[in-house]
């Protein structure tokens, strides 16, 4: 039996399978009901290996064994399979998090903040930077130095920018308007952004200016930039710098500052 690698790929992203498991199960579906040895054959799997495979696919609900002898599988229907998989993953996610929301309750956390804590104050202030690769790690390690803020958030951004933040990071600037955190947003503003000011104007103070940045500060402390415009770039490629240095993140909003006093409030409320 031949089978793409592109489909086998697609396969094992889908169900979370590796790679014999994916051969077999092909190989299975191909035949109907068949034994370890002919999927072994049929696959290219090591017979050594089979019956292992064979045992995981039947334990996620792939395969059903048929006593008898010899033991032979049957090939559970794909569209079963979907709903099974689904389900599993479902309750694997209710456990995982019930597990992390008890790990709150325990001493585990104290003892990993403390840890935290301790490390952080022997790290060199030129150590706390790093460089982020894919808006997708850009906006997860954003939105994790905002949620932090106590003070203030200051961003400049494109019109595209103000859109994916309004749209993505709008809880987080709820809970910060909530604990009385300054937020301040600087975009080029067009009709486009209208109704992204508007769902945003409640928590957050937003003004028009010409120029193209990308940044955001917090608290005067962290900073993080992105070094590409992104009109000319795909999102699996752009790039950002995160710093945390309150000399250079205070000098930044400093500036910023100046400029503020001379934007436009937005307007479309």
């Amino acid at each position: 039996m031949i089978v793409k690698e592109e489909f086998l790929s697609k396969l094992r992203r889908f169900f979370a399978l590796n790679l014999y498991e994916v051969k077999i199960w092909t190989a299975l579906l191909s035949r109907g009901v068949s034994t370890a040895g002919e999927l072994s054959d049929i696959a290219n799997v090591p017979r050594s290996r089979s019956y292992d495979v064979l045992e995981s696919l039947e334990k996620k609900g792939f395969v059903v064994m048929k006593l008898g002898k010899p033991i032979k599988y049957i090939a559970v229907a794909p569209t079963e399979v979907v709903e099974r998989v689904k389900k599993n993953m479902q309750d694997e996610a209710i456990d995982r998090v019930k597990r992390l929301e008890e790990l709150k309750t325990t001493d585990v956390l104290n003892e990993l903040n403390v840890l935290h804590t301790q490390g952080v104050e022997l790290v060199e202030p030129a150590d706390l930077s790093g460089s982020l690769r894919g808006r997708h790690n850009l906006y997860s390690h954003l939105e994790l130095t905002i949620r932090n803020a106590q003070q203030s958030v200051t961003i400049m951004t494109t019109p595209e920018g103000l859109m994916r933040k309004v749209e993505g990071l709008k809880p987080a600037f709820e809970k910060l308007s909530k604990k009385g955190v300054k937020i301040r947003i600087a975009a080029p503003l067009s009709k486009e952004t209208k109704d992204a000011v508007k769902d945003i104007s409640e928590v957050a103070e937003v003004r028009h200016t010409d120029s193209k940045a990308r940044f955001c500060i917090v608290d005067g402390k962290e900073l993080i930039f992105m070094v590409l415009d992104d009109k000319e770039v795909h999102p699996t490629y752009d790039i950002g710098i995160w710093v945390s240095t309150p000399f250079f993140a205070n000098a930044l909003e400093n500036l910023f500052n100046t400029a503020w006093k001379t934007m436009k409030p937005a307007p479309f409320k």
